[in-house]
């Protein structure tokens, strides 16, 4: 069994104002923790990663095909694999939350 806290594992600024922890990973699944500051943008993106989220601080506004959905705090959300996506933190305070993939996702290439 792992066990992992976000202050155990390394933060990365994927993008400007969003930090990311990679956590616990087995073969199936990994965690990864998330802070997003005011007015920051995960910019749109796809992997084919099935993705389910789960917002524990904040407002974390979630585009898909079109569509705007807000994602408040103790809400969560899932992304199939390949569906292009972007988020956005149009809130005044940061947004905090944890991402699970399957298959793990422990090493993103946010370099495109």
């Amino acid at each position: 069994m792992e066990t992992m806290a976000p202050a155990d594992g390394e933060t990365v600024e994927a993008v400007e104002g969003v930090h990311l922890t990679q956590l616990a990973a087995d073969e199936r699944m990994s965690v990864q923790h998330f802070h997003i500051e005011p007015g920051a943008t995960v910019p749109e993106h796809s992997h084919h990663h099935e993705q389910a989220g789960f917002v524990t601080g904040g407002a974390l506004t979630v585009l898909v095909d079109g569509e705007t959905h807000v994602v408040g705090t103790g809400a969560s959300y899932t992304v199939p694999g390949e569906e292009p996506h972007a988020a956005e933190n149009r809130g005044d305070v940061p947004v905090r939350g944890v991402d699970v993939f399957s298959p793990p996702r422990t090493d993103p290439d946010w370099d495109g």
